[in-house]
């Protein structure tokens, strides 16, 4: 008997989505896909994430602010009332800090104005008026591969230009790092050009652990070939979803993974696999996002 595909979601429920975070699991790992978005398997946090999120939050709040008002000093003193309303309901969160030395908040925080002058290094936000911080965007390619994601920036030149600016604080190896960013923006890309018939200029990463940045030029005929990657890999996804088959893919990337103990290439067992999610395995966390 042939195998029914996943059925759609009721009416008025979101429809499964591909989000850039999902989409790079995948690839990287099809048992790490379903871990997080099948299983959804809780994952602690690492300070350092932590750190990611809460910067990418005062940037955003950064760039709310009046032009003149833009400055580091400024940013600087949004990151408590950042932190104290983004870990207000995670005590998740608050727990890996020592609730009875409040240096071990203040050496983490000081961690994050480090990060927030290398930004104010790479740019000054007093001459830029962004079109949209932290954007949702969402489209339905004509395959019928719904993708979904967070922009960190969108910056629209006089002229109609598209920029995509993502900020990375993470500390993964940069070679791979860099790749997943990549991977990440063409997503971006895809989704902005589908959307708005033009293929963004620039797609400029901005790394806030090293004070640096990389700037990728796209083309249309490089994104055509990109879409099809993706719709490949939700087709992929699909296979799997229908059997539960998504086998353990070991790298180097292993070393980071908050899984090893369910995994077979570690000496694990999966949980038993519960069927295909209802409504949206494709949704991204802040922290996905923070990455």
């Amino acid at each position: 008997m042939a195998q029914m595909a996943p059925a759609e979601p009721a009416l008025g429920v979101r429809r499964p989505a591909l989000s850039p975070s999902r989409a790079s699991d995948f690839k990287q790992c099809p048992l790490l896909y379903r871990f997080r978005a099948v299983d959804r398997l809780p994952e602690l946090p690492t300070k350092a994430q932590l750190r990611g999120t809460l910067v990418h939050s005062v940037l955003e709040r950064l760039f709310a602010l009046p032009q003149p008002e833009r400055l580091p000093e400024r940013a600087k003193a949004l990151l408590e009332p950042a932190w104290s309303e983004l870990s207000a309901d995670r005590p998740d969160w608050t727990a890996l800090f020592d609730a009875e030395e409040p240096a071990d908040v203040r050496e983490w925080l000081t961690g994050a104005e480090k990060l927030l002058d290398a930004y104010f290094s790479l740019e000054d936000p007093r001459r830029l008026d962004p079109e949209a911080c932290e954007l949702h965007v969402e489209i339905e390619l004509d395959s019928g591969v719904r993708l979904r994601g967070y922009v960190d920036r969108l910056d629209v030149a006089p002229t109609g230009e598209l920029r995509v600016v993502d900020y990375k604080t993470g500390t993964a190896p940069r070679e791979i790092g860099e790749a997943k960013a990549l991977f990440q923006m063409k997503f971006y890309a895809v989704v902005l050009w589908r959307l708005r018939g033009a293929v963004p200029r620039q797609l400029k990463l901005m790394y806030l652990t090293d004070g640096q940045s990389l700037a990728y030029t796209p083309d249309e005929p490089e994104l055509r070939r990109f879409e099809r990657t993706l719709e490949a890999i939700w087709q992929a996804i699909m296979r799997a979803g229908r059997t539960g088959d998504f086998r353990p893919s070991p790298s180097r990337l292993c070393d980071w993974c908050a899984h090893q103990a369910l995994c077979p290439s570690f000496g694990g067992t999966p949980p038993e696999y519960p069927g295909w999610p209802d409504p949206d395995p494709g949704a991204e966390t802040p922290l996905d996002r923070a990455d």
